[in-house]
């Protein structure tokens, strides 16, 4: 099987995380992924192929004789598509991309004026989606990569290389794939998460991460006889939304810019929910961004009365760059590898997270390598096949 092929059966395998559910995966199709990966794992002949109790999938190849002495390393994938788009149904197709816009379907067009970046993909065959759901290359082209890279080198014995561990994890989309990580069952002690974008991108300094859920506790009157009585939750949630930095927003930041994101605003006169995430490089900024934000909120418990606005603020993960530095050869050695066949790398900071973060902080140092797929999380996501 082709990584191509491999690819798109993988995408026809819907593996969509949900955040809400307190199941471990949060969904039972992930285990379907999980079921189909083992058994290609154990036809390849790699040993221990396995998927534990909470979903994860595991796998080991040996290294060759010459190779026996140095140590192991890992690869890491994560088997969950995004919830923030339909993930189910998916219908990709494959074109040769001459230059200007994309007409997916269902009136969606990838536009060149939105997105140009096309302009350097002219000339090859993109693999895109209907315009009704995501693809799933966010991370279905990273475990590709992963078991065809395994299955080069169980198809080519005589081609020397150390001992490769892998791991595809669940439910890295809402931030808890790196869970229940079994590290000693895991025969790598160094290891890399295939889970970026753009080729050549290596990753090691990825945003601190919190989230914040603000409950807005209002009072409904009838709207006849509402004045001076009523105190509408979504107006207040309003409130609160415009007192937020308006520049600070991932529509107005990048690069090393941190930011605060709105995700979700819902309810009534009574009450209104409001869910946000924080993030920042700095952890300096990072702090004062969630200090920020719980303040923000006993302001508005001094202008609306006490106990209107209550804040839930939660840490997701941290910047992952401290724990990368003392194993530098791990970046080195990704671009030596880029160089040697042709794709000039470009160490670039992760506006986001991978479980690469989370492991690193619990000892696996595990930075990110790039899958070649561009807007992730979206009907106008896209891999190239090359």
């Amino acid at each position: 099987m082709t990584v191509l092929e491999r690819f798109l059966k993988y995408v026809s395998i819907p593996t969509t995380s949900d955040e809400e559910s307190q199941s471990v995966p949060s969904t039972a199709c992930q285990l379907e992924m999980a079921k189909y990966l083992v058994e290609e794992l154990k036809e390849l002949g790699l040993e221990d192929a396995r998927m534990d109790e909470y979903g994860r999938v595991y796998a080991y190849l040996p290294a060759t004789a010459d190779c026996a002495e140095l140590d192991n390393i890992g690869f890491v994938a994560h088997m969950d598509t995004s919830p923030d788009a339909c993930g189910e149904n998916i219908k990709p197709s494959i074109i040769s991309y001459e230059g200007g816009d994309i007409v997916l379907g269902e009136g969606v067009v990838t536009r060149e004026k939105d997105f140009p970046f096309l302009s350097s993909l002219v000339g090859k065959e993109l693999i895109i989606t209907d315009g009704t759901t995501l693809l799933g290359a966010d991370d279905k082209a990273g475990i590709a990569e992963i078991v065809t890279l395994c299955q080069f080198y169980a198809e080519n014995p005589a081609v020397s290389h150390r001992g490769i561990a892998i791991c595809f994890t669940p439910d890295e989309e809402i931030g808890t794939g790196a869970d229940y990580f079994d590290f000693a069952g895991f025969r790598a002690k160094k290891a890399y998460t295939v889970d970026g974008g753009e080729l050549g991108e290596i990753e090691y300094e990825n945003f601190n991460a919190a989230s914040a859920n603000v409950t807005v506790h209002g009072v409904n009157i009838h709207p006849g006889t509402a004045k001076n009585k009523m105190k509408n939750a979504v107006l207040m949630a309003a409130d609160f939304i415009s007192r937020m930095p308006a520049a600070e927003t991932p529509a107005h930041t990048e690069g090393y810019e941190g930011f605060y994101h709105v995700c979700d605003i819902s309810g009534c006169e009574s009450e209104a929910k409001v869910s946000m995430i924080i993030r920042d490089h700095d952890r300096a900024k990072f702090e004062n961004r969630k200090t920020f934000v719980a303040e923000l909120c006993e302001y508005m418990n001094k202008v609306y009365g006490a106990g209107t606005f209550e804040a839930e603020i939660k840490d997701s993960y941290f910047n992952m760059k401290e724990h990368i530095l003392p194993h530098i050869e791990l970046i080195e050695n990704a671009e030596k590898a880029m160089r040697s066949v042709g794709v000039e790398p470009k160490v670039v900071p992760i506006r986001g997270g991978t479980d690469g973060a989370t492991l690193s902080y619990e000892g696996l140092p595990c930075p990110n390598l790039s899958t070649g797929g561009l807007n992730f999380h979206s009907v106008h996501e896209l891999i190239p096949v090359e």
